[in-house]
């Protein structure tokens, strides 16, 4: 399995890539074919809405079809879509229409492939997959850039193709299969979201994580403008300051995650908000570069370790049957909460300024997760080997 376990972490390193790196360059270039800041919010709900709207019938198709062959055509039909995008530039309806199917490839590829990992091994290759993950995340946007500088928007998006092409290849070199369970009569697509919350554990688990999400990530819109008239950084600072975040993921996966004990996982993830919350909040009250530093990378570890924990967590208490239509749920409500809280970080923004704006996101995951705790101790038996 050890050729597997290479092989679906840079399965999911690759699709990440291949996800984020076409933002900048069709962000940009659908801004100058059209000069409207509508276009550019309707090409985002295009592309990452699908995974919200289709994750019940995503999830059901991962559960109902053999997981890697469905990977594979879903990743071969995101190659070609990306490919056409190439060639449909002079159109806004063909690349709006077109990215809603792109979206739709990630709305089935991610659960895909996520399903895959516990069949292939649960010992550290969660960590592994989600810190290939933060490095395609992080690679897409500057290389899709790059690209989009030196030979224009087609270039990018074939490029992008080549990269689901790579996803795949990988995925048809995998020697495991996971093959559907029985059915039972009744069973519905939403199933997924059923599980997650039917399960108390991962009930009060989960609600902290969206609860904390929708704040949290409104401080997307305030993270520049803080570190320009807060901190006043130039230059390189700004790139320090921003990768110490996903530094700080990456040992959160790697290095954190594994020194968990399979049977605190609830707590620790609970644990995990308090801290990338407190990372995130923190730099406003001492407005000094290095310290601001240091606590984005907290935060960043506390990020890491929080998304390895809640995908073990479903793994552990969601049959595996189900895998599919539960990560497809995840997937749908975390995307879906990140989309609410962009939406109204902006306004933020402009009504507390940037600095007010880090604080109060901070501190909101902050008692998002003390409640979480002691939601957890009250109507849990686990409770009690939580971590503190």
């Amino acid at each position: 399995m050890s050729r597997d376990r290479g092989l679906i972490v840079g399965a999911v390193g690759i699709s990440a890539l291949g996800d984020f790196l076409l933002w900048i360059p069709l962000t940009l270039h659908i801004l100058e074919l059209t000069g409207s800041g509508a276009a550019v919010a309707a090409l985002m709900i295009c592309l990452w809405g699908p995974i919200v709207l289709l994750a019940p019938a995503a999830g059901m198709l991962a559960d109902r079809l053999e997981t890697r062959r469905l990977l594979i055509w879903a990743s071969l039909a995101q190659a070609a879509v990306a490919a056409a995008l190439a060639f449909a530039l002079d159109s806004t309806a063909a690349i709006l229409a077109l990215a809603a199917l792109l979206g739709a490839g990630f709305a089935v590829a991610q659960p895909a492939e996520f399903a895959l990992v516990p069949v292939i091994g649960r010992d550290n290759l969660n960590g592994a997959v989600e810190a290939a993950r933060y490095v395609g995340m992080t690679a897409g946007p500057l290389l899709g850039a790059a690209l989009a500088a030196a030979g224009g928007t087609a270039v990018a998006l074939l490029v992008d193709a080549a990269t689901f092409a790579c996803v795949a290849l990988a995925a048809g070199l995998l020697r495991a299969r996971r093959q559907p369970g029985p059915q039972a009569v009744g069973e519905r697509a939403r199933d997924g979201v059923v599980l997650l919350f039917r399960d108390r554990t991962l009930g009060v688990v989960l609600t902290t994580v969206l609860a904390s999400l929708l704040f949290m990530s409104a401080s997307i819109a305030a993270e520049v403008v803080f570190l320009r008239d807060d901190l006043e950084v130039t230059g390189a600072a700004y790139g320090v300051l921003f990768s110490s975040w996903t530094v700080g993921m990456v040992f959160g996966a790697l290095v954190i995650s594994p020194r968990v004990r399979a049977g605190t996982l609830a707590g620790a993830v609970l644990v995990a908000v308090g801290v990338q919350g407190a990372g995130l909040g923190l730099p406003t009250v001492w407005l000094a570069a290095g310290f601001g530093a240091a606590m984005w990378f907290t935060g960043g570890a506390g990020h890491g370790a929080k998304n390895v924990l809640a995908r073990a967590l479903i793994q552990e208490r969601v049959p595996d049957r189900f895998h599919g239509r539960a990560f497809a749920a995840y997937n749908g409500l975390r995307n879906g909460a990140e989309v609410v809280a962009l939406a109204w970080g902006g306004m933020l923004v402009v009504a507390i300024g940037a600095r007010g704006t880090l604080a109060f996101a901070g501190a909101i995951a902050v008692v998002a997760a003390l409640s979480g705790v002691l939601a957890f101790r009250v109507s849990s038996p686990e409770g009690a080997r939580a971590p503190t």
